[in-house]
This record gives structure tokens, C-alpha cells and sequence, in this order.
């Protein structure tokens, strides 16, 4: 794929149209898939960059954290933005500082000074965000796979929870609880189709008629997701299961690279053929779990993550001083028109 052509396209005029891009792009990288080398036939095309802010984004009114562009699948976070989340070494970020050469569409001279000073980013902070992060992010896909074989009751106390908590969070934003109260329980079933099913008993007074249909969207919202599960496309599971998996197994391997190297290595050549392998499906079996051999290697890559932030040299937090300088000189240089 030649991905330069594609962003001189015409799909891609926003980044050469926008005043807060064209010129103000100091980095532009592959995302996703073609970022790890894990892209197959189906994946999509994503690219990753930073920008510079506005002078009046500095000295003004003006604000800005990043543009999206959702039909090419396109982000580019603020340079201010993005240092934040280098600084938490955020894995969808991060992972802009170590593509290859090649996969950097748009790499000024101030680009290039970034990625000298990415040691800057780099602490122990990385074991949590990428380790942490990973694992929680595959056991609540496989629960809500695994909630096909509950029994109806216990599909709806799975509901119950999930409306019951989005009702109170509803309900603590739009501060209504002087407008009366709601009670959301389970009980025995009247359709003869369910043995148990949620109710509600409702008492409002001169509640905002918008502020009534926008609770019951939320409560309409949890009901319609939960009631796809068992409806959903078995094949575009396993594909989304064994994906999870192996984006799980990468950001181990990251982890791992950055606490034990101090490198950011975002395209994984060396472990293509085991990331491939988990996509494929060389681990999942029939009853949509992982298999042995799978948690096994889970668990040594956790350990092996746990004992790369024990004895890694890097520090417990960056240098806050030495990138806030950083940041200044970036910043300066922006207001100055010196880039």
C-alpha cells in the first residue's frame, strides 16, 4: 500500500485545508493494524499525528486538543494534548514514538526533535497503562461473550446492574433527585417467556419532559445492547475475541520493551508470527474460550512485566522539569512562527 499517495488524495484535503494542520503537522504516522504489522485483508486504515497549537491557543482564547476525521479513521492530537498522554505512556499514543522510519508520512525537523527526546516519556508508569489496561480490557469482552449460555434470570440481573448503575450516574449529572425518585427491582416475571424480569415504579413531579425521554434513552440503550447478545455474528466474535487477544499480548510485549530497553518498538517484526498466530484463532476453542496453553503464556507475560518494572532503570515518573522545558522550547517556537 502506498500510503503517501493516499494522503495526497483527495480524501485527505483536510490536512492540507484545515489552518490547524497543513503546515502545523509536525508528525503524521500509520495507527492500528499497519502500525504493527498485524493488518490483514480486512483491516482498516488509521493514522496517527500531532500538531502545533495556535499562537492564541498559547497567548489567547483559543483552545484545541485534536481533530478526528471518522470517514478516513484519522486522529491528531494537540501537541500539548498528546504530551500529557505521553507522559501517562498512554498505549494509543506512546506508540506514535517508535514506528519504523518508513511508516512516518509527515516527519518536519521539529518532528524529528520530538522523537530524539522521547527517553523524556519513559518511566515505570508504563507496567500499569499498558499491563493493567490490556488484561481488564479481554476478561470483560470474554464475560460479555460468556453471558450467551446464562439463564434468562441471570442475564437480567446482569441488565439490572448495568441500568440500575447508568440510572444513578443519569441521575447525579442532571441533579434530579428533587424531582421525585425511581426504583428499578427484579421480580417474578408476568410474561410467561421470562422467569424473572426488572420492573420500575416511577414518581416524578414537574420533571422536564426532555430530561424524561433522555432517562429512558439511557435505560433503552443498556436493554438494545444486551438484547443483541445472542443475535450477534459468531465468526465477527471469534475475529473481534482473537483480536483482543492479540492486541493483549503486543501491549505486554511493549511493556516489556520500554521497561526493560527503554525502547518504544510499535512495529512488532519479531513477534509477528505468535501475534498472528492468536489472530488467526490458534488459541481459541469451540466454547469461545482461550485455551491453556494461551493463559499460561498470559501469565508469563505478566510476570515477566512485573519483574521488568521491579528492576527497571527507568524512573518512577519522568522528569517533569526537563519536559516542561522541552515543552516551552516546542511552545516558543510555535508563537514565533519558527518551525
Amino acid at each position: 500500500m502506498d500510503f503517501r499517495k493516499l494522503i495526497d488524495s483527495h480524501t485527505y484535503d483536510f490536512l492540507r485545508e484545515n489552518p490547524r494542520l497543513d503546515r502545523r503537522i509536525i508528525l503524521l504516522g500509520l495507527g492500528g493494524s499497519y502500525a504493527y504489522g498485524t493488518d490483514n485483508e480486512h483491516s482498516d486504515i488509521d493514522f496517527r499525528g500531532i500538531t502545533l497549537h495556535l499562537p492564541s491557543d498559547l497567548l489567547g482564547l483559543t483552545a484545541f486538543e485534536q481533530y478526528e476525521d471518522s470517514c478516513t479513521d484519522t486522529v491528531i492530537y494537540s501537541f500539548n494534548k498528546i504530551v500529557r498522554l505521553f507522559l501517562e505512556c498512554n498505549p494509543n499514543t506512546v506508540e506514535l514514538l517508535g514506528l519504523d522510519d518508513d511508516q512516518y508520512l509527515i516527519k518536519t525537523a521539529l518532528g524529528k526533535e520530538l522523537l530524539d527526546h522521547k527517553d523524556l516519556f519513559l518511566s515505570k508508569r508504563a507496567a500499569k497503562s499498558f499491563g493493567g489496561y490490556a488484561s481488564a480490557q479481554l476478561r470483560r469482552l470474554q464475560n460479555a461473550i460468556a453471558r450467551d449460555s446464562l439463564p434468562q434470570a441471570e442475564k437480567e440481573r446482569h441488565i439490572y446492574n448495568s441500568v440500575k448503575n447508568a440510572l444513578e450516574d443519569f441521575e447525579r449529572k442532571n441533579m434530579l433527585s428533587d424531582k421525585g425518585s425511581l426504583r428499578i427491582y427484579i421480580d417474578k416475571s408476568e410474561n410467561p417467556a421470562f422467569e424473572k424480569e426488572i420492573f420500575i415504579d416511577a414518581e416524578y413531579r414537574h420533571l422536564p419532559l426532555r430530561d424524561y425521554n433522555n432517562m429512558l434513552g439511557v435505560m433503552n440503550h443498556v436493554v438494545r445492547d444486551y438484547d443483541k447478545i445472542g443475535k450477534r455474528n459468531r465468526k465477527k466474535d471469534d475475529n473481534h475475541l482473537n483480536k483482543h487477544a492479540m492486541h493483549l499480548i503486543r501491549l505486554f510485549m511493549m511493556a516489556i520493551d520500554i521497561l526493560e530497553k527503554g525502547e518504544i518498538k510499535t512495529h512488532r517484526t519479531e513477534d509477528m508470527g505468535l501475534l498472528r498466530k492468536i489472530r488467526e484463532g490458534g488459541f481459541l476453542r469451540e466454547d469461545k474460550t482461550f485455551s491453556g496453553e494461551f493463559y499460561d503464556m498470559l501469565a508469563d507475560y505478566e510476570n515477566r512485566l512485573e519483574q521488568a518494572a521491579k528492576h527497571s532503570a527507568l524512573p518512577d515518573n519522568p522528569d517533569m522539569e526537563k519536559v516542561g522545558k522541552f515543552v516551552e522550547y516546542v511552545n516558543r517556537r510555535t508563537v514565533d512562527d519558527s518551525f
